[in-house]
């Protein structure tokens, strides 16, 4: 029974998404060569026409991926798959003394592996081919190649640990094993967030304080105005892999660190880039960012529930294609309900969309308060354009993709905020 509901729910996800990537591809060609009135002195004809083949462009490729995800996905289940990698490390590791913790390790890291293979050829073609076409990639095939290198070592030293740990914890803990592994999800979240500024990130890109004082001086002013303590404000290269633009905030508690492509700041004027900031600390005054830790916290806790039942239960194995007695089980089961999920809540995602666009909303509006609301409209407009992203956006596409607004809406409240 329950293979017959996880075909139905794949196959539905996938048709919707197909569907979605369709409806995408049509409005946006069909608003290709006529920019929208509210840009139309500010936004040429022909960047307007980039956005739309760039976005179409995309979209196709996302609609092979999502393919050659759904046949991975059959692949690893219903096919075999991770039966037979079981089996092939069980012939591998035979006659050894090699723990069943191990062997689950190796069984996750094997499907990941599998998995990053198959998305391999995806991230080479459009950060090779499509942004290289559309004039954004400045990255090179040696940087291409160290950043996964490095990405490999961080999963190691950091992944596998809490890898090792969660399947502990499974085998070791009981029925409440899962309650345990949330805890320490949490404790190695906020690690990571701790550590990210000032030991991940700088391994990728280089941070330099922000040099120019008269706008330092601007975004002190704002600051003090807001009342947010920060540990610095950096400018990262970001020109060096790509020339889209963007700023943000990293780090949690004291670690607290503004960062700013300098491709933005290339782009943006100083008081477009105050208005930027004012959005981007409109989260943190509004308490978005700990909502939303929350948030993954509180889905977290329910998946991990959700897990500790399924992992007790033949059907869940078998109905996927897997033997349910297999030594390596609380990996099998791991593995299963992380490939498994996204197909059982796609359907959600309009929900977790709508929530992230509220909060952007009262982002803009709190941007509006503390600086100009032209200053933001243009520098939205300047990013929109400068990242090729459409203005005319599917609206039921972009309610399932988007976490922002599109341009439109957004720019619409902000031209009726008090000036």
């Amino acid at each position: 029974m329950f293979t017959i509901l996880f075909i139905a729910a794949l196959v539905a996800s996938v048709l919707v998404k197909f569907w979605l990537a369709r409806r995408q591809i049509q409005h946006v060609l069909a608003h290709r060569n006529a920019v929208p009135e509210r840009f139309a002195t500010v936004v040429s004809l022909s960047a307007h026409q980039k956005a739309a083949d760039y976005t179409v462009a995309r979209t196709r490729l996302a609609s092979i991926e999502i393919l050659a995800e759904a046949v991975l996905l059959v692949g690893l289940t219903l096919l075999g798959g991770i039966q037979a990698l079981d089996q092939g490390l069980n012939t591998l590791l035979s006659g050894t003394s090699i723990p069943n913790l191990i062997r689950g390790i190796a069984l996750v890291c094997a499907v990941g592996l599998i998995s990053a293979l198959v998305d391999l050829p995806f991230s080479v073609y459009r950060q090779f081919v499509l942004e290289v076409r559309f004039g954004f990639n400045r990255m090179s095939i040696a940087l291409f190649v160290a950043d996964l290198l490095k990405g490999l070592v961080l999963l190691f030293l950091l992944g596998l640990p809490l890898l090792a740990a969660v399947l502990y914890l499974m085998s070791q803990a009981g029925a409440a094993w899962w309650v345990y592994a949330w805890l320490v999800w949490i404790g190695f979240s906020l690690l990571i967030l701790l550590l990210y500024p000032t030991l991940i990130a700088p391994w990728f890109n280089k941070f330099q304080p922000l040099e120019d004082s008269s706008l330092r001086a601007r975004i002190d002013a704002l600051l003090a105005r807001c009342g947010f303590a920060t540990k610095g404000v950096f400018v990262m290269d970001g020109s060096k892999r790509s020339a889209h633009g963007n700023a943000y905030f990293t780090g949690f508690g004291a670690s607290k660190r503004i960062v700013f492509f300098d491709t933005l700041l290339d782009r943006l004027s100083a008081p477009e880039i105050e208005a930027v900031l004012a959005h981007e600390l409109g989260h943190f005054k509004k308490r978005h960012v700990l909502k939303r830790i929350a948030w993954s916290f509180a889905a977290s806790f329910v998946g991990l529930a959700l897990l500790g039942w399924l992992k007790q239960e033949p059907w869940f194995f078998s109905g996927l294609g897997v033997d349910p007695s297999l030594a390596t089980r609380d990996a099998v089961a791991l593995t299963l309900f992380f490939f498994v999920m996204p197909v059982f809540t796609f359907l959600l995602s309009p929900l977790i969309s709508l929530a992230s666009r509220k909060h952007e909303y009262e982002a803009d509006a709190f941007a509006a308060a503390q600086t100009r609301p032209a200053d933001l409209v243009a520098a939205l407009v300047k990013l929109y354009e400068d990242n090729a992203s459409t203005l005319t956006p599917d609206p039921l596409h972009s309610a399932f993709y988007d976490s922002h607004p599109p341009a439109a809406l957004r720019i619409q409240r902000l031209d009726a905020s008090p000036v």
